[in-house]
């Protein structure tokens, strides 16, 4: 357990001094709120109509697919590093880990969360 103690101050002290600059630049920090301050920004432009209000669900489907692989890769990164350690066994673990991905990815796939409709 002691082997952790460096980490958990690192976690600490990062923590700390987030935290501190945030009540810093609150309490310290010069508000001056206008009109022109608080109107929506969008590109130097001004807004021409309303935000949409609704996004079609596609848009999170695809966000979700994302994710979903991008775990993916954060846990194959570190089989990639340590691969020869870990032989055979290391392996066939992968191989079952990305396998089960890609049923997942077939399934998405077949029904068409792919297609841009």
């Amino acid at each position: 357990m002691s082997e952790y103690i460096g980490i958990a101050v690192s976690f600490v002290l990062a923590g700390g001094i987030t935290a501190l600059m945030v009540v810093l630049s609150s309490t310290l920090g010069k508000k001056n709120p206008t009109a022109v301050k608080l109107a929506p920004f969008e590109c130097g432009e001004e807004p021409l109509s309303q935000p949409v209000g609704r996004f079609a669900i596609k848009f999170y489907l695809v966000g979700i697919l994302f994710i979903l692989f991008d775990v993916e890769l954060v846990f194959l990164y570190p089989w990639a590093v340590v691969y020869h350690t870990l032989g055979i066994p290391g392996l066939v673990e992968i191989g079952i880990f990305l396998g089960i991905l890609m049923v997942g990815f077939v399934y998405a796939w077949d029904n068409g969360a792919l297609e841009w409709r």
